[in-house]
């Protein structure tokens, strides 16, 4: 079975017997409103999605497990971010409750993005409040709301619920960047959002499949991890990043040859961590 609401997000539930696996790829959507009206290249604004991330985790059902993807795409609203998260340098008005502004947001990537790239406004005008209001109530609010209804009905099925937050990483991420970069990192908020045996397991998986995995570099997880994570009652939530040029050309998008071998390899991971729900349950 399947639940959709256009335009904003799909969730596919279990084909087999179901377990406390909770998979979301909110950076995949590619789905651009009307109302978006950016003024930069769309194939520059493009180049922010996780494009294909969806298609990695899509064995997560076939595995007992409950998959969530955004449709709407991150630039247009960023559901990794706090609704306090806005940069005031963007809104046309005063904002109607305090803000937050993280340092993502002094660079143009908060919950609306200001800018595709450093040189690259998205806009060539400023966003009304009323504007930024009916993006997140069209596109936050449910996207959250899903998510946590679907954890929540799964911990009190089962006591615990297993959540993991799907992203893809550019190969360069800094100027700082020296050496190989690596191929997964892992986010969980320095050991905050999950248990430490759930972030060793992937870890352990993914390395025996020949991977670079690091554990909290750059990449610890932002608001979606920090929202579902809470180990302490038995809520556990991790980060998944994957260097974006183990499948996809970062130019073009497309797939490059590797693809399928890291979908069999990601695949693969759903199905140990299947194992590692049920043995939890």
């Amino acid at each position: 079975m399947s639940f959709v609401i256009p335009s904003v997000l799909w969730r596919r539930d279990p084909e087999t017997e179901e377990i406390p696996l909770v998979f979301d790829s909110p950076h995949s959507g590619s789905h651009y409103p009307e109302d978006f009206r950016f003024s930069c290249p769309l194939e520059t604004l493009r180049r922010a999605e996780d494009t294909y991330v969806d298609e990695l985790y899509a064995a997560a059902p076939a595995h007992g497990a409950t998959l969530i993807g955004a449709l709407f795409p991150r630039s247009y609203l960023d559901p990794n971010r706090g609704v306090d998260d806005i940069d005031e340098a963007l809104i046309d008005g005063k904002w109607p409750t305090p803000l937050a502004p993280s340092q993502n947001t002094r660079a143009g990537l908060g919950l609306v993005r200001r800018v595709a790239r450093p040189s690259t406004p998205i806009y060539d005008r400023k966003l009304s409040v009323d504007e930024v209001l009916a993006r997140i109530e069209r596109c936050h609010v449910p996207y959250h709301r899903v998510l946590d209804e679907t954890c929540t009905r799964l911990h009190g099925k089962y006591g615990t619920v297993w959540h993991i937050n799907c992203h893809s990483m550019p190969s360069k991420r800094s100027a700082r960047d020296i050496g190989r970069p690596a191929d997964f990192v892992l986010g969980d908020r320095d050991g905050t959002t999950c248990a430490k045996e759930f972030t060793e397991f992937v870890t352990v998986v993914l390395r025996r499949r020949g991977y670079d995995v690091r554990i909290n570099e750059i990449y610890k997880g932002v608001e979606i991890v920090k929202r579902q994570g809470r180990p302490a009652a038995r809520r556990h939530s991790l980060q998944i990043e994957v260097d974006r040029s183990l499948y996809m050309d970062q130019k073009t998008l497309a797939k490059n040859s590797n693809f399928a071998q890291l979908q069999a390899d990601i695949t693969y991971l759903i199905e140990m961590l299947g194992h590692f729900a049920r043995e939890r349950r």
